[in-house]
């Protein structure tokens, strides 16, 4: 069988503001690395996947910042959505395309902006993931072994084996996090994202069960008219709670989808205070904060658990505790400051 690898690297990024714009937005910016996250995420899965086999699906402003970050990928590769409509319609036109040019592909869909701690076991759960989809003909996804009860993922509730794998008993949006304590001590899995599966087989099951998307692929040959013809749905919804051949493997590769500045507290290296600092910062009695300094020098004194964001003409100061409530702070700004660039 042939890998090939869908990264959907679409989207703003809003609770990553002021840094990330529409212009430049999560997955363009060097959170974790000194390179941006998809160039990170490309780099992680090249070992195992050609760049002729790589798809990005992303928004059609930034297709030349793609093609200038990873210059290996064809052109025909990077796949501008014509508008946003969810995860299902966008990885049912990617199966499309692999399927098109390799009728038993086992596509492996990824986020461009993930960090993962170990990268070759996340490459060995990603291979181990494609042998059960090939042998299976089922649509696999990686559940991670959860760290701590955390009621900003979803999660899995694996049910009865399936040779090395779990079927998936149900799919549980973001629970509150008494409910994820109990998730987690009754053996759920985090849902990371990961989808492993033959396009042929993922296609099948678009067409049995999403009447939202089946129907704009039967009639639709080109990309324009087939994202305006779906409707709009997760492929989590629209597909796997659906479907009665999802599975599910377990992954503990140190996996986090970086959702908030305050995650970068988990994914940075510390320094002996517990800071997570990028770029010039400059820290005397200050601990537990997450710092990124793109507009000069940032100094903190005697303050505890804070982000603090500096790009040049513009900083934001806030709490770690915050941090994941952006979209109130943006919302609530003037134009002039929200939209900087």
């Amino acid at each position: 069988m042939s890998h090939w690898v869908v990264v959907l690297a679409g989207g703003v990024g809003s609770r990553f503001w002021p840094l990330s714009t529409p212009a430049r937005p999560k997955q363009m910016l060097p959170l974790i690395s000194e390179h941006p996250l998809l160039r990170d995420t490309l780099d992680r899965l090249a070992p195992i996947c050609p760049a002729e086999r790589t798809l990005i699906l992303t928004n059609a402003s930034l297709v030349p910042s793609i093609q200038q970050l990873a210059p290996e990928i064809p052109a025909e590769n990077i796949i501008a959505e014509p508008r946003p409509a969810g995860t299902a319609a966008a990885l049912t036109w990617a199966a499309r395309e692999i399927s098109l040019r390799d009728a038993s592909g086992v596509m492996i869909s990824v986020h461009a902006d993930w960090a993962v701690g170990q990268p070759e076991g996340f490459r060995a759960a990603l291979l181990k993931a494609a042998e059960i989809a090939e042998r299976e003909h089922a649509l696999v996804t990686v559940g991670i072994v959860p760290s701590r009860p955390d009621p900003g993922f979803g999660y899995i509730a694996p049910g009865e084996a399936v040779g090395d794998a779990r079927r998936v008993k149900k799919f549980v949006e973001k629970p509150d996090r008494e409910r994820a304590a109990a998730m987690v001590a009754d053996g759920f899995l985090w849902n990371s994202g990961i989808f492993v599966w033959r396009a042929s087989d993922f296609l099948d099951e678009v067409r049995a069960h999403t009447p939202e998307v089946a129907p704009a692929l039967a009639s639709t040959k080109d990309i324009a008219s087939f994202f305006g013809a779906v409707k709009s749905i997760s492929v989590d919804v629209g597909v796997l709670e659906r479907s009665a051949k999802v599975l599910v493997i377990p992954g503990d590769f140190g996996w986090d989808d970086v959702g908030t500045w305050a995650a970068l507290h988990r994914v940075r290296a510390l320094d002996a205070a517990g800071n997570a600092s990028s770029g010039a910062v400059w820290s005397v009695s200050a601990a537990g904060n997450v710092v990124h300094a793109e507009g000069g020098d940032v100094v903190l004194f005697g303050v505890t658990d804070l982000v603090v964001v500096s790009r040049p003409g513009l900083t934001l100061v806030t709490t770690r505790e915050h941090a994941a409530d952006l979209k109130t702070l943006v919302d609530n700004l003037p134009a002039e400051v929200r939209d900087r660039a």
